[in-house]
């Protein structure tokens, strides 16, 4: 594994890390859990993201996380950079969802409850709820970072202005931002493009989700849509009308670029969001250990050209195959 510093500190975070939105909740596998999250850790990723909402059930990842930590990996901790969130809809009711401080810090209480940790090594606010000013949500950090609940603040999915507005509160209130979380994919650059600048600007790290697209930039979907693929279900982040035509053509393309490099087209995938020196980290979902195998090799890639680089982009550039 190789590892980068995140912004402007001493923390270093492993060029992948696990992410366990999906996959990892009371109606999955304990046993396939268990096996990826140790397989990760023995192959150097020691940044394990969690929320409080993932799962399914909601919490249930966190609860699985605990109990294998406590099963396999308890004299381990220290070794490990494990994050959660609080912002999106978790329990029924009125003080259930956004980003109050109310939530945050009753999210955040429960999560700790769940997984059994003292501590989270960073805490973020999952996302601006379009209500709260982002200065109380702000305060809500700083107070969890100084009661020892977290190590440090971060933030995920902020607009621009308010991201802005962020980092300038935490860094007048001594708990500067760490990390800032985006989606970010060679199919959604929204963030390379809005959000990258302001959060290196401010001295932040940034991770990056959802690398693949939610499975396009793989080859799950070069021959059409999988009977059990996300896709397939009608629940989901990744509906049937967005692997469209232009995209299926266009992972085609990049497919072909990837072979010529020896790559799977998710290697070629996590190799270009790697090749953007700002990016400290790119958080992985996964399904099985031989996914988890495939993803890692995109470490030893040799690094992209600029030509190959501008190859991709130029590919990727057009409105039908961008998701925003």
């Amino acid at each position: 594994m190789k590892y980068r510093i995140c912004g402007k500190s001493g923390v270093r975070l492993p060029e992948i890390s696990l992410g366990l939105w999906h996959n990892f909740g009371d109606v999955d596998s304990f046993d396939n859990a268990a096996s990826m999250i140790l397989h990760a850790f023995d192959n150097g990723i020691c940044h394990f993201d969690l929320a409080n909402n993932y799962g399914p059930s909601p919490g249930s990842a966190e609860i699985n996380f605990g109990r294998i930590l406590r099963q396999f990996l308890g004299s381990h901790r220290d070794e490990m950079f494990i994050s959660s969130k609080a912002g999106h809809e978790m329990w029924p009711g009125v003080y259930g969802n956004g980003s109050s401080r109310k939530n945050l810090i009753a999210s955040c209480d429960a999560s700790l409850k769940r997984t059994g940790l003292e501590y989270f090594d960073v805490f973020y606010s999952h996302r601006y709820d379009g209500e709260t000013p982002v200065e109380e949500t702000m305060q809500a950090l700083v107070d969890i970072v100084r009661s020892g609940k977290a190590l440090y603040a971060g933030i995920s999915k902020y607009p621009p202005e308010e991201q802005q507005i962020a980092y300038e509160y935490l860094k007048e209130q001594k708990v500067p931002c760490l990390v800032s979380q985006y989606r970010a994919s060679i199919f959604d650059t929204k963030a390379l493009k809005d959000n990258f600048p302001v959060a290196s600007a401010n001295g932040s790290g940034i991770v990056c989700f959802s690398p693949l697209a939610q499975g396009l930039l793989t080859d799950k979907y070069l021959d059409g849509i999988p009977e059990n693929s996300r896709a397939a279900r009608s629940t989901g982040f990744l509906q049937k009308s967005q692997v469209n035509k232009a995209r299926v053509d266009a992972a085609k393309k990049l497919n072909r670029i990837a072979s010529e490099r020896g790559e799977s087209l998710a290697q070629l995938a996590i190799s270009w969001l790697l090749s953007d020196r700002r990016v400290t980290s790119v958080i992985i979902g996964a399904s099985s250990v031989s996914q988890i195998d495939d993803n890692l090799n995109a470490v030893d890639a040799p690094r992209l050209s600029p030509e190959e680089i501008n190859t991709i982009e130029k590919i990727a550039a057009s409105p039908d195959i961008q998701f925003s």
